[in-house]
């Protein structure tokens, strides 16, 4: 599904995972094949909790909870998750203790870190069956598919969108102050031109993220549906009608001022910033057919498919290695032929993945990789 690159890549690879009473596990010492990892059992056996901790290790969030109270194994007061990997052939050792009603703490190496130092060590992508939303779902959902792919390609990236939220909180509690005359409106000559050279700079990032997105989601789009669709996507920012015409950082900048003068009475009236990268969406078509109102199922979930294969191309141009692929569960989600395609581009490229399942059947018989079988918390090789 792309050019295939001269020579091996040196690939991002995770060697073992430790865990300690993390999520239904006790303890699991577990050593990862480089190449396909296929985790198979029933449902709530805890085949999602390994995906769930590598996830965790690249970007130190889950994308199932918002509580790390909930990732350590009930009644125990502590859990860990220990994860040895090489990246660009550095070895490397990444280790998250949690405390009941203690903040967690992030280990590279046995140095603490925090989490804008986590962010990009560890390269992941993750396909699950909630992202078949990502195409129907609200624009938040595209905005955090994006913003996830470019900090691990970007930390300074990631360290900007921090900086740009944490102004925008300012810039939100002062419109409510003004509104229930606690405050002045002129304050928010203090704040605007901050919010400003922030918020440019994530979406001129962003908007060339997605141009080097288009171009290789649509190649996947093309390998996938046989030539019969083309996918485009766009970055769309919200309240700028003819984006063509804004194209330097100045042209911008003096668009996103002007924006914010004109709804300054509309913003304090609502207290909230109507303006910005916040607001700004993801909008994907295919044959020039708008993909979340009009797609069918079947050209959206190939939509979907196109766009986490692209993101694995991007992050590999961006850093020279392809993030570990994790798919949980979304075998069952995915027809015959896009399954096929799915595991023979994996193949292909020698991407390390692990792939949660319920059924044998859904894997080609022979030379797919290392099959574990996972029962209340074990894991059987």
């Amino acid at each position: 599904m792309s050019g295939k690159s001269s020579g091996k890549q040196i690939e991002m690879l995770v060697q073992s995972l430790v865990f300690r009473n993390y999520r239904n596990y006790s303890l699991l010492e577990l050593s990862l094949d480089p190449g396909i990892n296929i985790f198979l059992g029933a449902n709530a056996q805890g085949k999602t909790n390994i995906i769930e901790a590598l996830y965790y290790a690249s970007l130190g969030r889950s994308h199932r909870t918002n509580a790390d109270q909930e990732l350590i194994r009930w009644e125990e007061p502590a859990a860990s998750v220990q994860l040895q990997f090489a990246r660009l052939g550095v070895q490397q050792v990444l280790e998250f203790q949690f405390v009941r009603g203690k903040r967690r703490r992030i280990l590279l190496n046995g140095h603490p870190i925090r989490l804008k130092e986590l962010i990009g060590n560890l390269n992941t992508v993750l396909f699950s069956p909630e992202d078949l939303y990502l195409i129907k779902g609200a624009p938040a959902e595209r905005r955090r598919f994006l913003d996830g792919e470019i900090s691990q390609a970007s930390p300074a990236y990631y360290h900007e969108l921090m900086q740009y939220n944490r102004i925008l909180q300012q810039r939100n509690n002062l419109l409510k102050k003004i509104r229930d005359h606690a405050a002045k409106p002129g304050m928010l000559d203090l704040w605007d031109p901050q919010l400003v050279a922030s918020g440019v700079k994530i979406m001129l990032k962003r908007r060339a993220a997605v141009q080097k997105l288009n171009m290789l989601a649509n190649l996947m789009q093309r390998r996938i549906s046989g030539n019969r669709e083309n996918l485009q996507a766009a970055y769309a920012i919200h309240g700028l009608e003819a984006a063509e015409n804004v194209k330097s950082t100045n042209d911008l900048t003096s668009w996103y001022n002007k924006e914010l003068a004109r709804k300054r009475e509309l913003d304090i009236l609502r207290g909230t910033t109507s303006r910005g990268p916040h607001h700004d969406d993801l909008v994907l078509t295919v044959n020039g057919i708008n993909l979340r109102a009009y797609g069918s199922q079947g050209q959206q979930r190939t939509g979907v498919l196109a766009l986490k294969l692209a993101e694995l191309e991007f992050l590999r141009s961006e850093t020279g290695e392809y993030p570990v692929l994790l798919l949980d569960d979304v075998m069952s989600e995915l027809d015959a032929d896009r399954r096929q395609q799915l595991l023979a581009f994996i193949r292909r490229e020698h991407i390390q993945t692990l792939i949660t399942a319920t059924d044998r059947a859904y894997f080609p018989q022979g030379g797919m990789g290392v099959v574990y079988q996972v029962q209340a918390g074990q894991v059987t090789r």
